[in-house]
């Protein structure tokens, strides 16, 4: 019997849809509520130094990388589903286009994170 591989798109889906529904929703609300309007936290909260600072730290990369790549693999997974839910035919294309764009986002937000420096 053939193995699949379904369980790691799965998995990355499950963990990219956890993350969306616990930090999704504060991260709107701090960068595009809380910071421009002045609420809660300092104006200079986000300011390039602070940001460029938290992209260098270890911890900082790690959080960015796994929100960019996870969140990139939950859409995949959700958008490859939903075009079979709309009666596109779910081949090896579609499977292609769909995660090859979520493994090239991933790869280049490692690569811009690397890039930045520690």
């Amino acid at each position: 019997m053939k193995r699949s591989n379904a369980p790691i798109f799965w998995g990355l889906f499950g963990a990219g849809g956890m993350l969306a529904a616990l930090f999704g929703p504060v991260l709107v609300f701090i960068t595009g509520i809380a910071v421009p309007l002045g609420l809660l936290l300092p104006a200079d909260a986000m300011s390039w130094p602070r940001m460029h600072a938290f992209a260098q730290h270890w911890a900082g990369k790690g959080f960015l990388f796994a929100i960019v790549a996870l969140f990139l693999w939950h859409a995949a997974h959700r958008i490859y589903h939903s075009l079979h839910d709309l009666g596109v035919h779910a081949g090896a294309g579609t499977r292609l286009t769909c995660y090859g764009a979520a493994m090239l986002g991933t790869l280049l937000a490692a690569g811009a994170l690397l890039a930045i420096g520690f």
